[in-house]
């Protein structure tokens, strides 16, 4: 089923967009997409726009909207800090721990991954209004830089989202609800998860280059990467509309007169 967002036709003018996209065509190249399980299930810009305005609380929409900006995973998202943040002009950035690496190299040694070798990525914080209100949430919350650990009693860099992934898939599904409820839906599930696919999806679409947009999204590998790009295949496979037939008394007269 297709979206439906609040007083939106699907003749969305691309000027009202985040980005000047065929939102209609867009969405008809998702709903291809559906089909194929193995590819990723990601929202649009405006789906994603939509969503967040179903979370009136200033400290969870600003953890999504840290999703949706940075295509981090959740728990990369959830360890944050004040101080992994460079919010100053006129190139604001996070800095992300790539954690799915950093676990999947512990587990191919024994013992702790040594001091030092986690991974970590740069990821430009693009959108204005994004850092105006992750600015405007440290503020207002007085989020420190550091909290004394109650257990070793020493004091540690205070992570701003002191919350657990369950906790964010609840808040999710809250919003979700109250979609539903005004009358609005969204086509494929929304985790958190969800957010990263749609990062990687609105920056494809945005002229991104995937060598640029796998070390955005901490991948290892390209071939992690591609998978993003396979959905766009099909939009060239459908857009060139190739016929496979002729009528069939032209192309027996064809025939006869070779």
């Amino acid at each position: 089923m297709m979206p439906v967002l609040p007083g939106q036709a699907l003749s969305l003018p691309a000027s009202s967009l985040p980005v000047a996209i065929d939102y209609p065509a867009a969405l008809a190249l998702r709903q291809m997409a559906i089909v194929q399980d193995e590819l990723p299930k990601y929202l649009l810009a405006p789906e994603v726009s939509a969503l967040l305005h179903y979370v009136p609380d200033l400290h969870r929409k600003m953890l999504l909207a840290t999703l949706w900006n940075t295509g981090a995973r959740i728990n990369e998202a959830l360890a944050l800090t004040r101080s992994d943040f460079s919010l100053a002009p006129p190139y604001p950035f996070v800095q992300l721990a790539t954690l799915k690496q950093r676990a999947e190299k512990a587990a191919r040694t024994a013992g702790r991954t040594p001091a030092g070798s986690q991974a970590h990525r740069l990821v430009p914080l693009s959108d204005k209004q994004y850092v105006s209100q992750l600015e405007m949430m440290v503020a207002t919350l007085k989020i420190p830089l550091e909290r004394r650990n109650k257990r070793t009693g020493r004091a540690e860099k205070a992570r701003i989202w002191e919350i657990t992934d369950r906790t964010v898939r609840t808040w999710l599904n809250e919003a979700v609800e109250s979609a539903a409820a005004d009358g609005v839906t969204f086509s494929v599930p929304v985790t958190p998860h969800t957010f990263r696919h749609s990062y990687a999806m609105h920056m494809l679409y945005n002229g991104i280059p995937l060598k640029v947009l796998q070390s955005l999204m901490g991948h290892k590998s390209v071939s992690s990467t591609e998978v993003y790009t396979k959905v766009f295949a099909l939009d060239v496979a459908a857009r060139h509309r190739v016929q496979f037939q002729m009528p069939e008394s032209d192309a027996v007269a064809m025939l006869k007169n070779i």
